[in-house]
């Protein structure tokens, strides 16, 4: 049973892992963010990268929230991929 639990944890952190990832790349494209896909990836992404707001993650232009981020859930998978 817990190593099912664990089997869907790690699952669930590789899969937000992408979405992190398409968030990303979705900046890249700006007319992105006003559709709904784009709200949609707002809505599941913004309360977790809020978490990082207090740690200085911008230089000049450039915001690493996302790689900060996606950096924390490797780690995480890591740690629950070895229990």
């Amino acid at each position: 049973m817990l190593a099912y639990l664990l089997q869907l944890v790690s699952t669930a952190i590789w899969l937000y892992s992408w979405v992190l990832i398409i968030y990303a790349l979705m900046s890249w494209i700006p007319q992105l963010a006003r559709t709904r896909f784009g709200y949609v990836m707002h809505v599941l992404v913004d309360p977790y990268l809020r978490l990082f707001d207090r740690i200085p993650t911008r230089i000049g232009i450039f915001d690493f929230r996302v790689l900060l981020g996606y950096i924390v859930l490797q780690i995480l998978l890591y740690v629950v991929t070895w229990i």
